[in-house]
């Protein structure tokens, strides 16, 4: 190890904050195992309890049309598109019980920037929602879909947040936030907000109440110097409102995109970056592991690179898994992943907050096949 390297490592360890010039530095001449033994002391310190979180929640997504154009997004359709959707009611309550079956007390809600709904059109569904479950907290609408809400209704940002929260809405998803570099963003996706706007949302989101979480998808056209840019701009944000609840990095998943030709990113440099964000991300008390997109041991070994959270069961999927990305796990493989590692697993709502598990029936004979859920 660089001496150079090592002081700065010993500073993050050591709890001295450490800064965007240092993290590049990281970035450019730190070795895996290095970062990995920082931030796996950092998170020790951070939470030195026998437990290791996870979350039971369900992405729903509402529709896939939208008027946005991202070159990495496998996902999205023109409202014209003979597999453009909208899913009906009776689909979301059905999917929402199914969530509420198996111990879950959350449904991520996202979708595509849709042309055609108003912001009465959102309210009347967090609305129904809420008043038919309301048990269940709506993590729903990125910042992507947010300040397009604000730009299609012509109404200011906080009022259309504070609209939402009003008719039912919990909590914002991280989505939509790339990597936070106007040059890169405007790279990769036409008709999506920028840097500044996609921060803006969350920003106002903190100032009324709302928690949210924050993300950052590498592996593409952005560099190291560039990573770095977001993280710093996701620290900046955090010291002004501390709204955001936890980080969450995965890699670029490439398959059936318009950028298929990117090479992609392997596990090393996933855990390295995340170990990285661990170290500068100072003021966020949770990381998630990305098992989604590394798969089961790497998302495990992610819990001694700077995570202290599994991240959700996610009993469905469906944005990743259009770029080719089939990871799979049930919840004993979770709690085995967790257990594996001497931690005792522990369910947690959005707010980190343990949760007591609900006693569920026993799983089904493996001779009557897949339970209809996780088909």
């Amino acid at each position: 190890m660089s001496s150079t390297v090592q002081n700065i490592l010993q500073k993050a360890v050591d709890g001295q904050r450490i800064s965007k010039e240092e993290c590049l530095t990281l970035f450019e001449q730190a070795k895996l195992l290095e970062v990995g033994k920082a931030a796996h002391a950092i998170t020790l310190r951070k939470h030195p309890e026998s437990y290791r979180t996870f979350n039971i929640d369900r992405n729903i997504n509402y529709s896939n049309v939208c008027a946005a154009v991202c070159d990495f997004c496998a996902f999205y359709r023109k409202r014209n598109d003979p597999d453009a959707y909208t899913l009906e009611r009776e689909e979301l309550y059905r999917k929402i019980e199914e969530t509420i079956a198996v111990g879950g007390d959350q449904v991520l809600m996202q979708g595509g920037l849709h042309p055609e709904y108003k912001l009465e059109w959102y309210e009347d569904l967090l609305r129904d929602l809420k008043q038919r479950y309301p048990q269940v907290n709506l993590h729903a609408f990125s910042p992507p879909e947010i300040w397009f809400f604000h730009k299609l209704n012509k109404l200011p940002l906080q009022t259309v947040l504070e609209r939402l929260k009003a008719a039912g809405l919990g909590s914002l998803p991280g989505g939509g936030g790339e990597i936070l570099v106007d040059r890169v963003r405007k790279a990769i996706t036409k008709n999506k907000c920028l840097s500044d706007e996609w921060l803006e949302v969350m920003r106002v989101a903190h100032q009324i109440g709302l928690r949210s979480s924050a993300t950052m998808m590498f592996g593409h056209v952005e560099t190291l110097a560039d990573r770095a840019e977001h993280l710093d701009r996701l620290r900046q944000l955090q010291d002004e409102t501390g709204g955001f609840t936890a980080f969450i990095c995965w890699t670029f998943q490439a398959d059936n995109t318009a950028m298929a030709d990117v090479p992609t990113v392997g596990s090393h440099e996933y855990l390295r970056t995340q170990a990285i964000s661990r170290i500068y991300l100072d003021n966020f008390d949770n990381i998630q592991s990305s098992w989604v997109t590394q798969g089961s041991k790497i998302g495990q070994v992610a819990l001694f690179f700077g995570a202290n959270d599994m991240g959700s069961l996610m009993l469905e999927e469906n944005v990743v898994s259009q770029a080719g990305t089939v990871h799979h796990l049930t919840l004993h493989e979770i709690k085995e992943c967790i257990r594996e590692l001497g931690y005792e697993p522990r369910q947690r709502n959005v707010h980190y907050q343990l949760i007591e598990e609900k006693e569920l029936p026993p799983p089904a004979p493996k001779s009557v096949g897949p339970l209809p859920i996780l088909n």
